[in-house]
């Protein structure tokens, strides 16, 4: 039998562990985890019963292999959820669903609203030609943006930057409104200074352009209409969280006999002359230890894999060592509510504002966005009839003043910006918080990550090497992307093909469509 070592257990990892268990019984596969908890990014964290989803995940994608897995992992709703029923809010349920008043394996479907907190006021996001965008913005300010967006359609930039991306697409009076600050913010450098191709695996087709085809195509009923990524007005989620369904698939992994290793760090990728690897090194409860292997699939940072790599070219090494992160951290807040209005048609509980998360653009917070976990799912919040548990997320890199801020000191932080911004009158408010920190969030597209390629065909070189998800490829991929990459890693193991061109090209495509008619997807609306 054959051995596989998947490092990491996250949404990658044990997609990977699941496929090789239910597809072949001829492989004995390991995960190692270095972490006690399942899910990696995509994890939910549970504290004293209310849950954080850490950086907050829709589940929503145009590929059927991964909704079909979702859909036998966690069902989508036969009936509507607690708040949906208490509000009359209509929803997507499937016939003979599960009712998720009486399970927890279940998918509920969700309403999107994303929007942009700037100037004490809300915008769409993306931005949207509303009236309600217009009196926000003021007639003086759209007419600007208007003209803005005329001269970039006309007068295209050559595409060297992040910033050169958006303004080609939004124009440079949207840009400077919308996009300069929050991803300076974001990455901790200006757009100027990262790569387009972040804006082109993100936004993909999203612009002005695509916006009003949106529009057009609503108000003239144009059927089956293809609509952008961050268009999409409905989307999938597990009841407790996304951690919710990574937990479900280690459950899984183990009954068909895979190991799962918690707590356990691979510090060492063993090679042989052959470039091939022999096995790994990793280090559980002080002891060092090794296994030997014939497979590694890896969803560590590239960095740290090809740091703890034996025999790796100097300018391999170089490259890795460079390539740059963003570090997250985020404060889970109580609160009896929050006091931002909600002007929108949509009924909350509590009266509160609908959005599952909010860019914040007020340039005198350092808060990027939060999250309002009651909207994600009732079932995250232990009381979601008399509390709001929002989650306040900043982004830094390891070891910077704001990292290394006790828990006290950056939750106190965080409040304090809650109530700068309105979420809060007073801090005295609060109910109790809570500090999660996430190493390692973001792949981020500058310093070394333009020689990419150069580390990726050193990689390929490596014949039983399959490094997969977005660490493991240091590509900024959604969920269903690192699931793919999975998918096309098992199928080249089960067929013996070494050549990894089908892995890497996930998430490579221009056009990324997520929304499928009522009619693909089985669901209807009561």
């Amino acid at each position: 039998m054959k051995k596989v070592l998947i490092i990491g257990a996250g949404p990658a990892g044990l997609t990977a562990a699941y496929e090789l268990l239910s597809r072949s019984n001829e492989y004995e596969v390991t995960v190692f985890e270095e972490s006690g908890v399942f899910g990696g990014i995509s994890r939910t964290v549970n504290y004293k019963g209310n849950r954080m989803d850490m950086g907050g995940h829709r589940f929503f994608s145009k590929v059927p292999e991964v909704n079909e897995w979702w859909e036998k992992m966690l069902p989508t709703q036969g009936a509507l959820p607690y708040d949906d029923v208490v509000l009359g809010r209509t929803a997507t349920v499937k016939e003979g669903g599960p009712d998720p008043e009486k399970t927890d394996r279940v998918m509920l479907r969700r309403n999107r609203l994303s929007r942009i907190f700037f100037n004490n006021k809300f915008f769409d996001y993306p931005i949207s030609l509303k009236w309600e965008t217009i009196r926000s913005m003021g007639f003086g300010t759209t007419i600007a943006v208007g003209f803005s967006y005329l001269k970039s359609a006309v007068f295209k930039r050559k595409e060297k930057s992040l910033e050169d991306f958006y303004i080609n697409r939004f124009g440079k009076k949207l840009y400077s409104m919308f996009f300069e600050h929050y991803t300076e913010n974001l990455w901790g450098r200006h757009p100027s200074e990262i790569s387009p191709e972040w804006g082109a695996q993100r936004v993909k087709g999203l612009s002005i352009r695509a916006v009003l085809k949106d529009v057009f195509g609503k108000i003239f009923h144009k059927k089956n209409r293809k609509v952008e990524t961050s268009l999409i007005e409905e989307f999938a989620y597990p009841k407790l969280g996304p951690g919710e369904l990574w937990e479900l698939t280690a459950a899984e992994v183990e009954k068909m006999g895979g190991t799962i290793l918690k707590n356990a760090r691979v510090t060492g990728i063993r090679k042989d002359a052959e470039q091939r690897i022999t096995g790994v090194v990793y280090e559980k409860d002080g002891i060092e230890e090794r296994m030997d292997g014939d497979f590694v699939i890896s969803s560590m940072p590239v960095k740290d894999l090809i740091a703890g790599m034996n025999d790796v070219p100097e300018e391999e090494k170089r490259i890795a060592e460079g390539l740059p992160y963003r570090d997250y951290m985020t404060a889970g807040v109580l609160v009896p509510t929050i006091r931002l209005q909600n002007r929108t048609k949509i009924p909350t509980l509590g009266g509160i504002v609908p959005d599952d998360w909010v860019y914040v653009h007020d340039r005198s917070v350092k808060m990027g966005r939060f999250q309002i976990f009651n909207n994600w799912s009732p079932y995250m919040v232990k009381d979601p009839e008399h509390s709001v548990f929002v989650g306040l997320e900043y982004f830094c890199n390891e070891g910077d003043e704001m990292w290394s801020m006790s828990d006290e000191e950056f939750a106190k932080m965080a409040i304090g910006e809650m109530t700068k911004i309105g979420l809060i009158e007073d801090p005295g408010e609060v109910i109790d918080s809570h500090v999660e920190r996430v190493k390692k969030a973001y792949p981020a597209y500058f310093d070394t990550y333009e020689e990419m390629d150069k580390l990726r065909a050193y990689l390929d070189t490596i014949p039983n090497l399959f490094p997969v998800g977005r660490n493991g490829q240091h590509r900024y991929n959604n969920i269903d992307h690192s699931m793919c990459t999975a998918f096309e890693a098992v199928k080249n193991i089960l067929s013996g093909k070494t050549e990894k061109d089908n892995v890497w090209n996930v998430n490579t495509e221009k056009e990324y469509h997520e929304e499928k008619s009522e009619k693909e997807s089985g669901g209807k609306r009561p």
